[in-house]
């Protein structure tokens, strides 16, 4: 095999591993927990087979994702399920919209457990894709993960009001995971508002964690093939990557020139994706929409670019993605100008659960600013409508002045980006037929 041969091979391995070497990581890291905890004060952390949830919306210094979300309050949790099956219960949530999102090692999201598909309170067994127990009394159903590696992301929608803030945390206390050996039939409760910190606060200025080093990238790539399994196509895929990585570990010449097709392919190809007219398909005006999104398959594509750019979406039946980074001009979104999205009446994104329109900084990460405001939908009461009954959102770095705003998302002075989250579409999100209204430079 030839240097030259190796990194051609090299390039597509990186590609497409680049989503489960990031989640792998992730998982290794975050598991470290000695007891469900806040990393750097922000992120809900916890060791293997638990989780832990946040009590309200995630802090603004977050950087452990791209595109976080000012909606609801997260939890996370990673499993290993080779022979652990875990509980996770589910609370009554009564009428408030809620998901539990579950992620396999590829980034695909398995088990339907939320609001959406009219999920019951109870406890659910979450398994890997061997096991064949049987499941105890007072399970109320059986969740089977696609991989041994399991991620559970609960998301629970709040209202931004005190009131809310207060009557959601009985439900929060309930959404707990644990080994199955520790299963009893009773709920188990804990007080997220005491958790621990762990670290101290983390560096916001250079973007969302680097999950992926391209350096030791083949150095962990192995890892990943041998724990999770090829789709079906995908075996010869398997062989030319571990062909490729043993002769590597023999030959330093081949391996040299795999590191360099990673540094290569990182700065060429994963980058980009970070912009958002790399990520899914034209939405109508300007913008952009998530694809396949959390059902990935093959599309090793769309599969890698939202990895990079705004890991762990949702499934679209559950949610779609608007996003743009430009005006409706073509012009690049600069916080130096003031801009308008005007929703006419009877046309905010048609929703049964809620939606938002959210300003991230140019490394997809909140802009800290002065009101603590990051994203505006359905969970603001004090939103302002036209006469005309339409809705006007503003971004820019500089108020709209004063009456305006209740409805302004401040911004950084350099580039930015706008993002619509639109949970459990209507008619209109799911077939593509609405579409995000023009970003208007006004000023």
């Amino acid at each position: 095999m030839t240097p030259d041969y190796a990194q051609a091979i090299g390039r597509m391995a990186y590609i497409w591993g680049w989503p489960l070497v990031n989640m792998q990581n992730r998982r290794a890291t975050i598991t470290q927990a000695p007891q469900p905890s806040l990393m750097h004060g922000v992120i809900p952390v916890a060791p293997m087979n638990r989780l832990a949830m946040l009590t309200g919306y995630i802090k603004p210094t977050e950087t452990f994702i791209a595109c976080p979300n000012q909606d609801v309050a997260y939890g996370l949790g990673y499993f290993a399920l080779k022979g652990n099956p875990a509980v996770i219960q589910v609370p009554d949530f009564g009428d408030r919209f809620w998901v539990y999102a579950m992620y396999d090692g590829r980034t695909d999201q398995f088990g339907t457990v939320g609001k959406p598909y009219g999920t019951k309170p109870g406890f659910y067994l979450l398994v890997g894709p061997g096991w064949q127990g049987t499941a105890p009394k007072g399970i109320s159903g059986v969740i089977r993960s696609n991989t041994e590696f399991a991620n559970v992301v609960p998301r629970v929608f709040m209202d931004d009001t005190d009131e809310d803030r207060a009557a959601i945390q009985p439900l929060i206390s309930q959404i707990v995971a644990y080994p199955l050996s520790e299963f009893d039939g009773k709920m188990k409760t804990v007080d997220y508002s005491k958790l621990p910190s762990l670290g101290d606060a983390a560096d916001t200025s250079g973007g969302e964690t680097q999950w992926v080093v391209p350096e030791k990238f083949f150095d962990q790539l192995g890892d990943v093939l041998d724990r999770i399994p090829p789709l079906p196509g995908e075996e010869a895929l398997y062989a030319q990557f571990r062909q490729l990585l043993a002769i590597a570990d023999k030959d330093p010449a081949i391996k040299k020139a795999l590191v360099q097709a990673a540094i290569d392919t990182d700065k060429s190809v994963i980058r980009p994706f970070l912009q958002w007219e790399h990520n899914g398909v034209p939405a109508g005006n300007g913008w952009n929409r998530s694809k396949n999104n959390a059902q990935w398959g093959v599309d090793y594509f769309d599969r890698t670019g939202t990895a990079r750019s705004n890991l762990l979406d949702n499934r679209p039946a559950e949610t779609q993605y608007f996003y743009t980074d430009f005006d409706s001009g073509g012009n690049k979104l600069k916080g130096d100008s003031l801009y308008a999205v005007t929703f006419p009446k009877g046309q905010l994104p048609p929703v049964r659960g809620f939606w938002s329109l959210t300003l991230y900084n140019d490394k997809h990460l909140f802009h800290q600013n002065d009101l603590e405001r990051f994203s505006l939908g359905t969970k603001n009461k004090m939103l302002k409508y036209n006469p005309d009954g339409s809705l006007t959102l503003y971004a820019g770095a500089k108020s709209p002045g004063k009456d305006r705003e209740p409805n302004w998302l401040p911004a950084p002075d350099g580039d930015f980006s706008l993002y619509i989250r639109a949970y459990w579409g209507k008619a209109g999100i799911l077939d593509g037929s609405w579409q995000p209204p023009k970003v208007e430079k006004i000023e």
